[in-house]
């Protein structure tokens, strides 16, 4: 597959190729390949059901594929267990967050780097710099955090694994507005800082305005994706999915 962006851009980090997963008779995902390049935001967009949350966990071998390949800088990890996919590099915050409400800040962040066996100062730093609101809190348990609070020690648990692709599950669920802006801007600046993003997310329009390129899913496939600006002006996507 081409680099769509460019000759002279970075090389493919993930290569999903054929991606089949079926539920019992329910076909979830139906042969789809695509491709995330070293330092972009991709997102994937579709309506509920559309297949999104399994291509995630079908990628980081939570649940069982029929068929097709998952390629993760330049190894194929389709077989892996999920802890040595995190191990390589490739780490996933869950739609819902799934915080250990009954642990405190610092010990859900402590768990992001089971994988690790160097110091993790440096990152726990790095992780309150950009959530100072955990740096506050970092005693408390998870489970009397906000919403938007749980949502960035998720994000951070996540960070702590030092991943080279972060995989976004639905990160804006259920959150104000106001903490929605504020999510989607320390997304942009996590990828600013060099880590890769694969965003699934339900509000389309930011979505697209802070990747650079887009996938778009109907019940299991692919049906458009290209330049996510391109696609924010599509007047097919504004119908269905920007309410325009």
């Amino acid at each position: 597959m081409d680099n769509p962006l460019g000759a002279n851009l970075p090389a493919s980090l993930l290569k999903v190729e054929n991606l089949t997963v079926n539920y019992g008779a329910i076909n979830a995902l139906r042969g789809i390949s695509f491709e995330v390049f070293k330092g972009e935001i991709i997102t994937l967009i579709g309506a509920n059901g559309a297949g999104k949350t399994t291509t995630l966990h079908a990628i980081s071998n939570i649940i069982k594929k029929n068929q097709g390949s998952v390629i993760f800088n330049e190894i194929n990890i389709s077989s892996l267990p999920p802890d040595k996919i995190v191990s390589a590099g490739l780490v996933q915050v869950p739609e819902g967050r799934r915080v250990f409400a009954n642990l405190s800040v610092r010990d859900n962040l402590e768990l992001g780097a089971y994988t690790r066996k160097d110091s993790i100062r440096e990152d726990m730093e790095k992780v309150f710099t950009l959530f100072p609101r955990l740096k506050e809190r970092i005693k408390q348990s998870a489970g009397t955090l906000s919403g938007g609070e749980q949502q960035m020690l998720a994000m951070g648990r996540a960070l702590m694994a030092k991943p080279r692709l972060l995989l976004l599950d639905e990160p804006s669920m259920g959150l104000a507005p106001i903490l929605v802006d504020e999510i989607f801007s320390i997304i942009i600046e996590i990828n600013q800082t060099g880590t890769t993003i694969l965003l699934v997310e339900q509000n389309a329009y930011k979505a697209l305005n802070c990747a650079s390129r887009a996938y778009i899913l109907e019940t299991g496939e692919i049906v458009k994706s290209g330049i996510a600006a391109d696609l924010i002006k599509d007047e097919a996507v504004k119908a269905a999915y920007l309410g325009g």
